[in-house]
């Protein structure tokens, strides 16, 4: 029988010799009743590790780790079952490391406190439409523009991982419809459903961002990512922006978040398989540049090799590459009307052996040339580098 005034215990005699922590100091470090910390392991799997010489049930650094994550999670206001499942998929930090997604000593930490505003992000994100593909990454100096309609996912149902069969590509702009998904993607098991990372992503949260991101590429590649997260939390944010005039913040972190988990993703690349590479470019003006970072990270995950020359490149500049490169594809990316001017991709060499033209995006206006294949969603622009390479 316990005491009053007597510290919670896990209901056995523990002796603070004893390597590791037991539930009552957990429950006092963390602020959490040890009841909690008992639903905790027995729901969700979250609990004490091993076991000490005297057969007590004992946290260690990793388990207190992994709780202090999950504490954080549920205070932000994510569901314990969900705070469980991102919390046990992160990897435990060494110590003085820093974790994913965490700002290095001196820099501002994100704020997290949650608002009425995820509960917008979240009723959004299950009116997914087309949305903007490039973001809000912009070049230096230049400021953001407001997002417009951009590469779409097709539909839920025939969502597919980069690795598995991709339809054939179009052959004209006018063969391209752009695609909407209409319902919600179903979460998947052991990731967040689109609509919990919009919130998690309306709460600032950028560990839990960066976690959520890592863990569906890591599972299902950038296409999947793509279409079953990326599109749904961007057009939570744009509606939020209709609706509001509020969430370039929001709109600017995942963005951030995103581009450094394609990075990391691109990190673990498997060997260039097609001896040309692919030149990935925005067009000259367009600062928006999201749409091929990520086809690049795509199609490293294909073994097919990229060049991405960024932001605004000059129709010259493009063409100097094509001619020192010698590429097998050129994909240009134009997201606003105001760098969709078709007539420069006409003027770009011709290459021996061919060369094939590629143009994404909304911002093309009439008139691309017959030879230019064009696309508008991020499945045909995969489609339409990789039936060049076979």
């Amino acid at each position: 029988m316990r005491r009053e005034g007597q510290p919670e215990t896990d209901g056995d005699a523990v002796s603070e010799e004893e390597p590791g922590y037991g539930i009552g100091a957990v429950a006092r470090r963390l602020g959490v009743p040890a009841s909690t910390l008992r639903t905790w392991n027995l729901r969700y799997g979250i609990g004490p590790s091993r076991r000490s010489p005297g057969g007590h049930r004992r946290y260690d650094e990793a388990d207190l780790r992994r709780l202090q994550e999950m504490n954080r999670l549920v205070r932000s206001g994510m569901p314990p079952a969900d705070a469980a499942n991102l919390a046990l998929r992160q990897r435990p930090a060494a110590a003085g490391e820093r974790r994913t997604g965490e700002p290095a000593a001196g820099e501002p930490r994100t704020g997290r406190a949650r608002t009425g505003e995820a509960r917008t992000a979240e009723q959004g994100a299950a009116e997914q439409g087309a949305f903007p593909a490039g973001g809000v990454a912009a070049a230096p100096g230049r400021p953001a523009r407001r997002p417009a309609r951009g590469l779409t996912g097709g539909p839920a149902g025939s969502a597919a991982p980069p690795e598995s069969g991709l339809a054939s590509p179009p052959t004209s702009a006018r063969e391209v419809t752009p695609r909407v998904t209409p319902e919600l993607p179903a979460a998947e098991p052991g990731l967040l459903s689109a609509a919990m990372l919009a919130r998690v992503v309306a709460a600032m949260d950028a560990p839990a961002v960066s976690v959520a991101l890592d863990a569906a590429l890591a599972a299902h590649g950038v296409l999947w990512t793509w279409e079953r997260l990326v599109l749904p939390v961007f057009a939570a944010i744009s509606r939020r922006q209709q609706e509001t005039g509020a969430g370039i913040d929001i709109e600017h972190l995942f963005s951030n978040r995103l581009q450094a988990a394609l990075v990391r993703f691109s990190a673990h690349a498997p060997a260039p398989v097609h001896p040309r590479p692919v030149l990935l470019a925005a067009a000259e003006e367009e600062q928006h540049t999201l749409a091929i970072q990520a086809l690049a990270a795509a199609l490293g995950g294909l073994a097919v090799e990229t060049r991405v020359l960024g932001a605004r490149t000059p129709y010259s500049a493009l063409a100097d590459a094509m001619r020192r490169v010698g590429p097998a594809a050129v994909f240009v990316w134009s997201q606003t009307p105001e760098t969709g001017d078709p007539a420069p991709l006409g003027g770009l060499p011709g290459l021996r052996p061919a060369c094939r033209i590629i143009a994404g995006g909304p911002g093309w206006g009439d008139g691309v040339p017959t030879e230019v294949v064009r696309v508008t969603t991020f499945r045909d622009a995969i489609s339409a580098v990789m039936t060049t390479l076979r």
